[in-house]
């Protein structure tokens, strides 16, 4: 359940590169470098534990220390808060209530709660099971009504009255099963929905069906006496200690913690190299059930499924105030890793430099350094900044300090690098505010993974604008049709063209469908966001590539062979 900011976003998929041919999982000596420089000298985390799963055993590493403040060397057995990984036994429960007759993946979840509680619908589709479980209910990423009297806990006060309120007031944004867009609350509603049906708790439920039946022990969310002397202590990404997360009522979407030893048994369980009677429904959580938005990604029962370099690797990772946790899988090779860390960078490139060393490791984040400015500048840039339709970030000042908050997300303070300039500490992000001609704050700029986002100010009372044009031409279906296909813009990041009778719609990786209209016989605008494409047609009317228009840049993409 990463703290992550930017707009439309899943999860924050690591950016790898193809470097050199694959090798076995590296040795001992060249993890623990790996986790020196990224602790002693990168200062990406405050201690980090690897366990390594291949067909001669299991093996663990861990470097560094507990907390800033205790010396002991995380191991095997030290616990993490694990987040999002938490997910995939969610879909493990549901996978083994299915077998048993229990549920069906089709079963629409407003069976599983009370009368009174009405799950939205949409032109007469229900929400189910398998589209809670794949992230395509169109529930957004977290409630509306998600209002944290800690933000540094923020799901600990969220109630279950709060929940069904939500749900029962919600009208969806789009269509059932039309696109993925990564809900934290739509796998919280899962195994809150499951845990119903089997007249329980989650806590209850997931230790019966899932952790005793595998042995892990030192896997809850109940923290025992001894959970607690073993327990890593988080820290954010500036390394200081943060608060652990309580996450009640939406459990099921990252609330265990557990230890890499207890993680390798899952594994080896996923693996198929140990005994379980879990073997059918955990089976069934690796088939792909859809495409979860990025070249080469599908989504399975809550794994996520990378096809790259030839193979397979199952994977799901997990975030939370001061703890980052990757797992990952390959069936074909019997390998497998688990990465546990207690600060808040991620380490999903080392997960995969572990499995396939042709993903390259990441460099490490840029350092930021805060300056001393005029805290009444911060008047000037209080209000409300639309990235997207769905997608405000809203600014408010306390005293001296600066926050930003977007849509279903915590409020997040930053910190001036210059009068215009801003960062983050709990996640790699920066925004800038920008002026108009007059000397007038009019819009800000989202920086995350490689994007700038341009969110325009909104005046006192709007709700949001609509972007584009209020003309558009007609087109024949047969001139559109030319344009459907996949168009690339970086490697692993693409716009996929799609038409639906006289509409065309465009989906950049990890993103959610949207509808774009004709200006031109080449040229669309969109209307959710201030964005435009052009088309690049040849003499002989054959489509090569396009340009993407946004926030003062020409992004082109080469259409790719279909």
């Amino acid at each position: 359940m990463n703290r992550i900011l930017a707009a439309g976003a899943g999860l924050l998929l690591c950016s790898v590169v193809a470097v050199a041919q694959p090798t076995s999982v590296p040795g001992d000596t060249e993890i623990r470098r790996i986790l020196t420089e990224r602790i002693d000298e990168e200062h990406r985390s405050v201690g980090i534990v690897v366990g390594v799963v291949e067909p001669g055993g299991r093996r663990v590493v861990g470097y560094g220390r507990l907390a800033t403040d205790d010396v002991r060397r995380p191991d095997g057995d030290t616990v993490f808060e694990i987040g999002s990984i938490t997910k995939v036994f969610t879909s493990i429960i549901l996978a083994d209530m299915v077998e048993r007759g229990e549920v069906a993946l089709d079963d629409p979840v407003q069976r599983l709660l009370p009368a009174d509680v009405r799950v939205p619908t949409r032109n007469g589709a229900a929400i189910t099971l398998l589209h809670l479980a794949t992230h395509s209910s169109g529930l957004p990423r977290l409630p509306e009504n998600l209002d944290p009297a800690d933000p540094a806990n923020p799901y600990a006060d969220y109630t279950v009255a709060q929940l069904y309120a939500f749900l029962s007031s919600h009208e969806l944004g789009r269509d059932i099963g039309e696109t993925v867009e990564y809900s934290n609350l739509g796998v919280g509603l899962l195994g809150h929905a499951l845990a119903t049906r089997a007249d329980s708790d989650y806590e209850t439920l997931v230790r019966d069906r899932v952790l005793r039946p595998l042995a892990m022990l030192d896997t809850s969310i109940t923290l025992t006496p001894s959970d607690r002397d073993r327990l890593a202590a988080g820290h954010d990404r500036a390394l200081d200690p943060v608060a652990n997360w309580d996450i009640p009522t939406l459990a099921g979407a990252g609330a265990l913690r557990s230890t890499v030893n207890d993680l390798l048994t899952f594994i080896e369980a996923n693996l198929g190299v140990r005994e379980s009677p879990l073997r059918v429904a955990i089976e069934a959580t690796h088939r792909s059930q859809r495409s979860f938005g990025p070249p080469n990604m599908d989504i399975g029962l809550g794994w996520l499924l990378r096809t790259q370099h030839g193979r397979t690797i199952a994977w799901h990772n997990g975030g939370t105030g001061g703890y980052r946790s990757f797992l990952g899988f390959d069936r074909a090779s019997g390998t497998g890793v688990v990465v546990l860390s207690n600060a808040a960078n991620s380490p999903d490139d080392l997960g995969f430099h572990l499995l396939d060393q042709r993903f390259e490791l990441a460099a490490a984040p840029q350092p930021r350094t805060e300056v001393e400015v005029d805290h009444t500048i911060y008047d000037a840039y209080v209000g409300r900044y639309q990235l997207a339709m769905d997608a405000i970030i809203t600014v408010t000042r306390e005293d001296d300090q600066l926050f930003v908050q977007l849509t279903g997300q915590p409020r997040i303070e930053v910190f001036p690098e210059s009068e215009a300039d801003f960062f983050m500490r709990v996640v790699d992000a920066q925004v800038t505010f920008g002026r108009d001609d007059t000397g007038v704050v009019d819009h800000l700029v989202l920086h995350q993974n490689g994007a700038n986002q341009r969110g325009v100010r909104l005046g006192e009372g709007v709700d949001a604008v609509e972007y584009g044009q209020a003309e558009t031409v007609t087109l024949p279906e047969a001139t559109l049709e030319r344009y459907v296909g996949r168009y690339e813009l970086q490697p692993g990041v693409a716009i996929a063209i799609t038409r639906q009778g006289a509409q065309l719609s465009a989906q950049v990786t990890g993103q959610p469908s949207v509808e774009i209209y004709a200006a031109s016989q080449t040229e669309f605008f969109y209307r959710v966001v201030d964005a435009q494409i052009t088309f690049q047609v040849g003499d002989d009317g054959t489509v090569a590539a396009l340009t993407l228009h946004q926030a003062g840049r020409d992004l082109p993409a080469r259409k790719l062979p279909d």
